[in-house]
């Protein structure tokens, strides 16, 4: 089986259920695999750290992960307009992996959560995609042929899968939202499986 590593920062919970999404639509692809792994959070000096392993939830990613995988999908929550400093801070630490073309030519792909419509998911969602592009991953969003990305009025974008989750972050998935995350997920797997990457 290959693996579509899913790696995300989630703060209060919304990021970590569109990953889940995401993750039946790539094993809706036959020999596909999701690999759910997330970030730690990072502190400044004056504060302690997470401990290496989460208690519960997804395991911390590791740069194996990025070597191991046939394609990546990135998601965070917005941080004015642009990836959160966990995921970040991963990212920026992934220089071997760089140098060694680890995912040169796989598919990748990105997904956020606000909590407004306007809380910057389209910047935040291209802030993801810049470190993949330097990598050499070949970027997959999703196509206006998939309908409801003609009729979301919560989250979803050409961009990558996205979450409107309320001021109060207790806004549920839509349905619109759990379709376009799935349909991400599954495009990711299907063309992985194409390139046999």
């Amino acid at each position: 089986m290959a693996e579509i590593l899913i790696v995300y920062y989630s703060r209060n919970g919304s990021v970590a259920q569109l990953a889940r999404h995401i993750a039946r639509g790539v094993e809706e692809i036959p020999g596909m695999y999701a690999r759910l792994r997330s970030v730690p959070p990072v502190a400044p000096v004056t504060q302690t750290a997470q401990p290496p392993e989460p208690a519960v939830g997804a395991p911390y990613a590791t740069l194996a992960d990025l070597r191991d995988c046939a394609g990546i999908i990135l998601g965070s929550p917005t941080r004015f307009g642009n990836m959160a400093a966990p995921l970040k801070f991963f990212l920026d630490s992934s220089g071997a992996e760089w140098a060694s073309g680890a995912l040169v030519g796989k598919p990748a792909a990105v997904f956020t959560s606000t909590s407004t419509l306007h809380g910057g998911q389209e910047t935040t969602l291209t802030s993801m995609m810049l470190p993949l592009l330097h990598h050499g991953a070949l970027i997959v969003g999703i196509p206006f042929t998939e309908p409801a990305l003609n009729t979301t009025t919560t989250g979803g974008t050409p961009y990558g899968a996205s979450h409107v989750a309320g001021t109060s972050g207790d806004r549920p998935i839509s349905e619109d939202e759990h379709a376009l995350a799935r349909k991400l997920g599954r495009r990711v797997a299907e063309i992985a499986a194409k390139i046999g990457a």
